[in-house]
């Protein structure tokens, strides 16, 4: 991580002209330092930057960049060194910089290309956006299992330059058809007369495929504990290879995803200081209409027991007190099972047991905050020295509410996303503000029918 302590010194060297110095400066940086360092220069001072950086530093720099900055360089850089930087991004890195840029764009990128690469890059975005294709990469090492190993040794020094990842080599036919695959680990402690046959792994062979869903593949990754994949196509030919480092992205674009719908945002497609501002209120709105619509229904309800509160205006002294409650537990176990569901701890199937768990859950968080409830309206009322047998009466009732209203909450936040899930939608949109407000207009009804039935001929 860079340092920002340097950057004045470094802005400095810049408007000097002092490129001598700077080279000094960054010969032992790392290309993620390098990327991080110029996407926080302004942009007029990046392509100076990025110029000074030998070739094969510069593309691997390149691929670290943020959208913003890549494209700011793809239009101050010369041709010819655009040229260089696309045809030596991996193929996954640049598909994922081209599929972000308009299509006119995309096709003088595209004109830039060799041929080899030009097929290659029409091939991975010929992929449906969010499939593994447009992940993958088809630079990926290929032995026969007849081979020994001091040929797959003078194999990968040739052209292991060339391939994603070196953890894992695959193993194919005559023909392309993926039969195993060869760890790295046990290539270097063979023998150099073994023959790849003889050490192959005897685990099953997980796959891709180019058309799955990212997320599929993702889990994938998670179930098996892979830092790299192979993807096939129908028949079971290899065509590529998908690594670790591709689905810790989709892993963080997942996640960012979620966590915007649960509190209540359309999910954004772009960072958010990137969005413009029109978007962003409309990513807003239909959920803080929606929630509107719902506190109106808490006004309804409010409404109706009018008459008990004319009756015993104590009783609008709680509100706050008891819907929040219910409101704050169905968000809570909102989040719980949502998250347990998109890291697979829990299924639909498990619906029961998540119901009784809750049911506990709630009868025990009702019973500690009921408890707390009735000790506050006391002390409250012998603080202001009116402690009657009325005031015990209205200590009951907030602590009876209570109790109900916190269990309602947790079964409506565990049980929302679990039916969500059945019919095919996002969990994450049972979001915590959705929870909070259903709660809310039940609890109202909740807390005046205990209050009916506790002060009946008391108060009411």
């Amino acid at each position: 991580m860079i340092g920002t302590p340097l950057l004045p010194e470094i802005r400095e060297l810049i408007e000097q002209r002092n490129f001598s110095a700077l080279q000094r400066l960054f010969g032992d940086w790392l290309p993620v330092d390098l990327a991080e360092l110029i996407s926080d220069l302004p942009e007029s001072e990046q392509a100076i930057l990025f110029r000074l950086l030998p070739k094969d530093i510069a593309t691997e720099t390149f691929e670290y960049l943020d959208l913003d900055a890549q494209e700011n360089l793809l239009k101050a850089l010369t041709q010819k060194d655009v040229t260089h930087i696309l045809n030596s991004m991996s193929a996954d890195d640049r598909t994922a910089l081209l599929e972000e840029l308009p299509g006119a764009v995309v096709q003088e990128l595209l004109k830039l290309l060799s041929f080899k690469e030009f097929k290659i890059a029409k091939t991975l975005l010929a992929y449906s956006e969010g499939s593994v294709g447009r992940l993958m990469s088809p630079d990926c090492l290929s032995v026969k299992k007849d081979w020994d190993v001091d040929h797959v040794l003078t194999y990968i020094r040739t052209f292991g330059h060339e391939s994603e990842t070196l953890n894992v080599i695959y193993v194919v036919d005559d023909f392309g058809k993926l039969t195993g695959e060869l760890l790295s680990r046990e290539l270097l402690l063979s023998a150099p007369e073994n023959k790849v046959e003889e050490i192959i792994s005897k685990d099953k062979i997980i796959t891709l495929t180019a058309t799955q869903d990212q997320k599929d593949a993702l889990e994938a990754f998670k179930r098996y504990d892979k830092v790299a994949l192979p993807v096939v196509d129908s028949n079971g030919y290899l065509i590529g290879i998908v690594t670790v480092d591709d689905m810790l992205d989709v892993a963080e674009e997942e996640e960012t995803e979620e966590i915007q719908k649960f509190g209540a945002v359309e999910a954004l497609e772009e960072p958010y200081m990137d969005l413009p501002i029109l978007q962003l209120v409309k990513k807003r709105a239909g959920w803080l209409v929606i929630l509107f619509i719902g506190e109106m229904l808490t006004a309804s309800a409010l409404a109706f027991f009018q008459d008990e509160l004319a009756k015993a205006i104590v009783l609008a002294t709680f509100i706050p007190l008891i819907i929040s409650s219910g409101g704050n537990s169905g968000s809570q176990a909102a989040t719980l099972i949502i998250r347990s569901l998109s890291i697979g701890e829990i299924t639909i199937r498990d619906w029961w047991q998540v119901m009784k768990r809750e049911i506990l859950s709630g009868l025990a968080l009702g019973s500690l905050l009921g408890m707390i409830g009735v000790l506050r309206v006391i002390i409250w009322a012998m603080i202001i020295g009116h402690l009657t047998i009325t005031w015990v009466y209205v200590s009951i009732t907030i602590g009876v509410s209570l109790l109900g209203i916190v269990l309602f909450g947790t079964l409506t936040g565990s049980m929302l996303p679990l039916l969500l899930k059945r019919l095919g939608l996002d969990p994450a949109t049972s979001s915590a503000p959705f929870v909070a407000t259903l709660v809310d207009v039940t609890g109202i009804v909740i807390y005046f029918s205990v209050a009916s039935l506790i002060l009946g001929g008391i108060l009411l």
